[in-house]
């Protein structure tokens, strides 16, 4: 019979790896935690004394909660799959550490890839997740999906192809600089100047919690440039760093009103990502971004 509480200690040691694989899996922080606690249920009831490898039967069994979830998930949707609403931002200070948050975006997820992933297969978000991300072989991950490894790797070469341009440039500051820009050509509603920093194939889309609105290309977006006028003149704009990128979370009469998540490559924004819902909004964690 196992020990009950050195299971759950060698459990603890893995969870903060085994929510960051949901995460990225399921885009959700919600589901995320119901995919680790179903884990932690199956590994209560299974003998694992003769596994070598615990932290990788836990991934493994992760990996296959959330395969379950998500295809769940699609049932009621035709193929291709397009997300509906924005994933959930995990955000953080830029001055004050979260150890648990920073674990968990250890690589910079951005809202543009979640959004990305969540148009590929099951099958192809989990072999490039586990993969690119986590550096599982190929051979691990084919069971998962009832693959081949060649076939898993085939599914990862067609994530990879998706999500390319979706990946955030690294430099922090860098992305700052481009989103202070912005915030300064939107205070003054100055179209020209939002024109320049704005990729030209760049996409907007906001989610006030109905169907997820979404604009395309640098004219059209600088198009909203009165409505980025008015949220840079009436709300409270606190930055932030919204999944491991440059962001804003703003607020009206000390209500949370936004949040903001930019793309940045080289100096231009690629994408914005606006979570404008009031009922997720009030669930999110703001706590160090607006002391």
């Amino acid at each position: 019979m196992q020990d009950e509480q050195l299971l759950a200690d060698r459990f603890e040691e893995h969870r903060t790896h085994l929510r960051a694989v949901a995460y990225r899996m399921l885009g959700s922080l919600t589901e995320a935690d119901d995919a680790v606690q179903e884990t932690w249920l199956r590994l209560a009831r299974t003998d694992t004394s003769d596994v070598g490898n615990i932290g990788g039967w836990l991934t493994t069994v992760t990996g296959r909660v959330c395969l379950d979830m998500l295809r769940t998930r699609r049932t009621r949707h035709e193929e291709p799959f397009e997300a509906d609403h924005l994933p959930d931002p995990v955000i953080v200070s830029e001055a004050t550490p979260d150890p648990e948050n920073e674990a968990l975006l250890a690589d910079s997820v951005g809202l543009a890839l979640l959004v990305v992933l969540e148009s590929l297969s099951p099958a192809e978000r989990l072999a490039f997740v586990l993969h690119d991300m986590f550096a599982m072989p190929y051979e691990q991950i084919a069971p998962i999906v009832d693959r081949t490894p060649q076939t898993a790797k085939k599914l990862a070469s067609q994530a990879r192809r998706r999500v390319q341009g979706a990946t955030p440039n690294p430099d922090l500051p860098r992305q700052r600089r481009v989103v202070d820009a912005f915030l300064t050509a939107a205070r003054g509603g100055d179209f020209d100047e939002l024109l320049r920093l704005l990729d030209p194939d760049v996409v907007l889309r906001a989610d006030a919690g109905e169907a997820m609105r979404v604009i395309r290309g640098a004219a059209a977006v600088a198009g909203q440039a009165e409505t980025f006028r008015r949220m840079a003149t009436t709300c409270t704009i606190h930055p932030a760093v919204v999944n491991g990128g440059a962001g804003l979370v703003n607020t009206l009469d000390g209500t949370p009103f936004s949040v903001l998540a930019f793309t940045v490559t080289g100096d231009r924004i690629t994408s914005i990502d606006i979570l404008a819902d009031r009922d997720r909004l009030t669930r999110l964690d703001l706590t160090a971004v607006l002391a």
